[in-house]
């Protein structure tokens, strides 16, 4: 797969590269974070349509994700982010997001900077360069995608404008899913207070319910397959069901660094991730899931919690993720860039009242993770 990197210019313009004036492109775009199972369905269409009409397969990956960028401008008087400053809502890194598009087969990807000059130019403009520049006979969308300054370029006006100029056609992929959840609006990350995998509180609501609970919560209709559902199940501890939609553990990746050590102390040695982690970390509490490190990968009890540390690099409080290897051997992983997979939610944080009550708690985790992450499971 072939990644170019792109930055657009102060007027927003992008130099695009040209591939071959013989052969046309099946292009998709958008931010993909996640990777979700909807961004899977579009970009194996690109793939397949591709294939068909002998085409190259392009996508066009937005980063950062433009809901970041004009976040931040929103709340910094219309500046950009610098690269200094992380988007910790973001569920997964571009290299992650890049290792799963070309696991897809694609054949090329542009890497396209987000910026706000690039952002207030029309759906129209931006098509224009994609057929002239990249040769593009196929765009392929998801059914609600937007695009192009104030998000006009809607499917209903990019179809609009294929029937009339007859220079490309438009392809809408079904990427909805199950069809529609509904989501808080303005949702914040809130530990459950129970043990084990929480369960999705309108399972078994009634309409009135249901009506009763959106009113009090101020819940959006949205789709299933989201980033911002994944999000707002991560933030909840539903890792079961955030992981239905993304079609695989959602994962983070750090460097192991030297913590306080306090786990060894009592006999449960953990592998702390350092500040600068990649994708997006759940809610605090205690975890089943893996820790992967190159291609060895063990069963994991993790822990998160909240530092009142502030950021300024994410604008949060500052995170801690420890992982306990389930494995009989002592594993040095310190300075290793490892990934932490996430299988399902164990309890929340809670004071012990002493370490005994508390290496009998993480006994239980272990036994539990060990159940949790067995083949088949």
């Amino acid at each position: 797969m072939n990644i170019t990197h792109l930055t657009p210019d102060a007027q927003g313009e992008v130099e695009w590269p040209s591939f071959d004036n013989d052969k046309k492109a099946v292009v998709t775009l958008g931010a993909f974070d996640g990777m979700h199972l909807g961004h899977q369905a579009v970009i194996k269409r690109v793939v397949e349509l591709a294939h068909q009409h002998d085409s190259f397969s392009v996508v066009i990956l937005f980063d950062p994700r433009p809901a970041f960028v004009h976040g931040w401008a929103a709340k910094h008087d219309g500046q950009e982010p610098d690269e200094e400053n992380i988007d910790a809502e973001a569920l997964t890194s571009v290299q992650e997001r890049l290792r799963r598009i070309e696991a897809l087969g694609v054949d090329h990807v542009l890497v396209v900077r987000y910026t706000l000059a690039f952002a207030a130019k029309s759906y129209i403009f931006f098509l224009g360069r994609l057929t002239g520049k990249l040769g593009m006979r196929t765009l392929v969308l998801g059914q609600d995608a937007a695009f192009g300054k104030n998000r006009e370029g809607d499917v209903q006006h990019v179809a609009n404008l294929a029937a009339a100029t007859g220079v490309f056609e438009l392809d809408v992929v079904d990427d909805r899913g199950p069809g529609e959840v509904r989501i808080p609006r303005d949702f914040k990350p809130e530990m459950p207070a129970e043990w084990g995998e929480p369960s999705d509180p309108l399972a078994n609501a009634t309409k009135a319910e249901r009506r009763a609970w959106s009113k009090k919560h101020q819940a959006k209709a949205m789709r299933a397959w989201s980033s911002t559902n994944v999000r707002y199940l991560l933030a909840h501890g539903r890792i079961q069901d955030a992981n239905a939609i993304l079609g695989a553990p959602h994962a983070i990746e750090g460097e192991v660094v030297h913590g306080e050590e306090r786990g060894r102390t009592i006999g449960f040695p953990t592998a702390n991730l350092g500040g600068d982690i990649e994708g997006y970390i759940p809610v605090d509490g205690v975890y089943a899931g893996w820790l992967v490190d190159g291609d060895n990968r063990w069963p994991a009890a993790i822990s998160i919690g909240t530092k009142p540390t502030f950021s300024e690099k994410t604008g949060l409080h500052e995170r801690v993720v420890e992982s306990y290897c389930i494995t009989d051997d002592w594993i040095d992983l310190y300075g290793h860039k490892v990934r932490v997979e996430f299988a399902g939610f164990l309890r929340p944080q809670v004071k012990f009242d002493g370490p005994d009550q508390l290496v009998d708690e993480l006994k239980r985790n272990v036994e539990e993770t060990k159940r949790i992450t067995e083949p088949g499971e």
